[in-house]
């Protein structure tokens, strides 16, 4: 009972932005807002990853970069930034892409042209980015430097800090006391070592489940920081969740 009444609380206290840091907001649209501009900041579009699943044998409907889009758009036109800064791993197959998928990356980047400024930062997933939006006059950058933070995918650790980063695709579950439980994605927030993480954009993204075992952790910048401490904030429909720390959240059951 102490449980389910916790979860309701958290709901409760559900807010669209929080202020983690003087100039940095985390928002429930999955994106995180520096004042600088203001620059919103999204990571993990994996556009292309209906494509990519067709060719094991698994079909999707296409919706990823449809959905993808009107969130971007929603974004746009709610904050009104100056820059958007893609934070890696726009493109979801490794090898070279076909027309589909060079299809979908230029549709984002042209919508996101027309109000902003745009910076694509490599991700892991990004081999031949730049061929694609090269004629488009995008330059794929390794980072971006904004108002003191290091901004790069992070599946490798530049030792800079403070460091936002994606990669990870963080996610919580609450187990439930007999069976189920919740699943949340989230942001990170390792604010003593420097660490910002943001969940991933893709509506299709199932998240990284976090838990205390460091081997588990993706991200070389949050491995290496004190995660188990960090600030968890879910990310729902109605709302960010304060989830407490990760510690916090493994001492809980739905």
């Amino acid at each position: 009972m102490i449980e389910l009444f916790y979860s309701y609380t958290l709901l409760a206290d559900a807010m669209r932005e929080k202020e983690i840091l003087p100039g940095v907001r985390i928002t429930n649209d999955r994106c995180l807002i520096l004042d600088d501009g203001p620059t919103v900041v999204v990571g993990d579009l994996h556009l292309g990853y209906e494509r990519a699943l067709e060719q094991e044998g698994l079909y999707l409907p296409r919706i990823n970069t449809d959905s993808i889009r009107e969130s971007l758009n929603d974004i746009l036109s709610k904050y009104e930034p100056k820059r958007v800064v893609l934070l890696g791993d726009i493109k979801h197959d490794f090898k070279r892409a076909g027309y589909e998928e060079k299809n979908e990356v230029r549709r984002i980047f042209s919508l996101l042209a027309e109000e902003c400024q745009v910076v694509a930062v490599k991700g892991n997933h990004d081999n031949y980015l730049q061929n694609i939006v090269a004629d488009m006059g995008f330059l794929v950058v390794d980072y971006l430097d904004v108002m003191g933070y290091r901004l790069e995918h992070g599946h490798a650790d530049s030792g800079v800090r403070p460091v936002i980063i994606g990669h990870e695709h963080p996610s919580v579950r609450i187990p439930g006391t007999v069976g189920g439980g919740l699943k949340l994605q989230c942001f990170v927030h390792a604010e003593k070592d420097g660490v910002i993480v943001i969940p991933p954009f893709s509506p299709f993204a199932s998240g990284n489940d976090l838990v205390l075992d460091k081997d588990c952790v993706m991200a070389p910048a949050l491995r290496d920081s004190d995660f188990r401490n960090a600030r968890l904030y879910g990310v729902t429909d109605m709302g960010l969740m304060d989830l407490g720390t990760l510690s916090d959240v493994s001492d809980i059951s739905l």
